[in-house]
Order: C-alpha cells, then sequence, then structure tokens
C-alpha cells in the first residue's frame, strides 16, 4: 500500500508517480535499494529466512528492546533496537503474507500495525538527536512510511535526507525528490531532483529530468498549484 490520500484524484497521482519511477528504473530500484550501490540490502534483506527460529529471535529482540526502553527511555540506542526490531517483526510470520498483491506478497493489516509501531520508535529516536542516524533503518523507514497506509510523506522524506547524506546515489536523490514533491515540500524536492539528475549515467538524465519534472507537475496540479515553480534543473 502506497501512501493512503483521501481524494481519489491524490490516489491517482500516487499511482502515477510509482508508476512511472519503476518504469523508469526498474520496479523495486528506488524503495527497496536495490541497483543503488549502497551495499547495504534492501528493506526486505530482513524478512529473508522467516523460520520459527528467526520468529522466537525477533520477538525476542522486540521484548528485549521494549523492556530498554522502559529503562533507558532518553537512550536513542534503546529507541533504535526497538525501532528495528518492529520493522522486523513486520515482516514476520501473519504479518507479511506472500500470498498478497497478486502473489508479490505484501503486509497484513497487523504487520501495517508494526511497521506504525516501528515509526513511533522511530520518531523517538530521531528527536533524542543521535550525532549519525543509522542509514539502514532510515531507508527502511521511508519505504516503511510508504507502506502503512498513512498520509506521511514529509516522514518518508526526512527519512531519505539521512540516507542520500550518508550514501549519495541518483536512485536516492530521485526517491527523496518524489517523497519531497507529494508532502508538497516544493524546493526541498527540487534541490534532491537538480542532484539525482547530476548523479545520474549521462544516457539517463534527460529522462529521470522528464519524469521528475512530471511527478511535480502532477502533484502542483492535484494540489491546485498547477504548474507554478519550473522544472528540475539538470544536465543533458
Amino acid at each position: 500500500m502506497l501512501f493512503d490520500l483521501q481524494s481519489r484524484g491524490r490516489r491517482t497521482a500516487v499511482k502515477i508517480i510509482y508508476l512511472g519511477l519503476a518504469v523508469l528504473m526498474g520496479g523495486g530500484l528506488l524503495l527497496f535499494g536495490v541497483g543503488t550501490g549502497s551495499g547495504i540490502g534492501g528493506f526486505l534483506d530482513v524478512f529473508r529466512g522467516n523460520g520459527q527460529s528467526t520468529s522466537s529471535q525477533v520477538s525476542s529482540a522486540e521484548t528485549s528492546a521494549a523492556r530498554q526502553v522502559r529503562l533507558h527511555p532518553q537512550d536513542p540506542r534503546a529507541w533504535y533496537a526497538l525501532a528495528y526490531a518492529r520493522v522486523q517483526t513486520a515482516g514476520l510470520g501473519k504479518n507479511y503474507d506472500q500470498t498478497l498483491n497478486q502473489g508479490q506478497g505484501g503486509f497484513t493489516a497487523s504487520g501495517r500495525q508494526k511497521l506504525v509501531s516501528a515509526s513511533s520508535a522511530w520518531q523517538h529516536y530521531l528527536k533524542l538527536d543521535p550525532q549519525n542516524p543509522n542509514v539502514v533503518l532510515a531507508r527502511q523507514m521511508a519505504t516503511a512510511y510508504s507502506q502503512i497506509g498513512l498520509d506521511q510523506p514529509a516522514n518518508a522524506a526526512s527519512a531519505m535526507e539521512i540516507v542520500t547524506a550518508a550514501q549519495p546515489s541518483y536512485a536516492g536523490y530521485a526517491t527523496l525528490a518524489q517523497y519531497a514533491y507529494l508532502a508538497n515540500e516544493m524546493r526541498k524536492g527540487d534541490l534532491a531532483a537538480a542532484k539525482a539528475v547530476s548523479l545520474a549515467p549521462s544516457a539517463q538524465q534527460r529522462l529521470l529530468r522528464n519524469q521528475l519534472d512530471a511527478i511535480k507537475r502532477q502533484v502542483q496540479q492535484q494540489s491546485g498549484r498547477g504548474g507554478a515553480g519550473g522544472g528540475v534543473v539538470g544536465t543533458g
């Protein structure tokens, strides 16, 4: 489930945006870290090998992390551990059904609720202002915000800012741009889009620039802002 936006037109815009980027860069490239050169794997890496022992380990990790949060509520490491454990839990057992979405798998209602809980822990972690927010968890949370059925593209954009600051790539910046545009943070989206174009292979720059321009225009039209704001600045 992508961002659950209330108006029919807004939902259509989101579908167009994600379909366009999927066609441009290959399904799953932007949201799941495939082909970004980060070397850290994607959001679904934590869901592999879903055996009983894995489920028990993840459950124990979540219980332990929750206890540490109660004992040390001002420790960012405790909140990080809790957020990470909840993201893992969301992908196990009844929370992630391999038969959903026409056999491609997907989060059940309980799985999405686990991601909501992970979001709460993640926000506590960020409020404690750790000097170096964990990039792996930030990438996972950016994707989680597109799955939990909440209109939170601004939170997704903030998570992707952490990712791109530590591991700049054209795919990462393109993802940041789309989240920022969906959040109506046009300036942030323009800067990310321009950076994405500058980092993209030369043969793809024009196509990427046109795609991101189209995304921006679609969002502006749906929000009643028309075509104000210009296009993406880039090379190619």
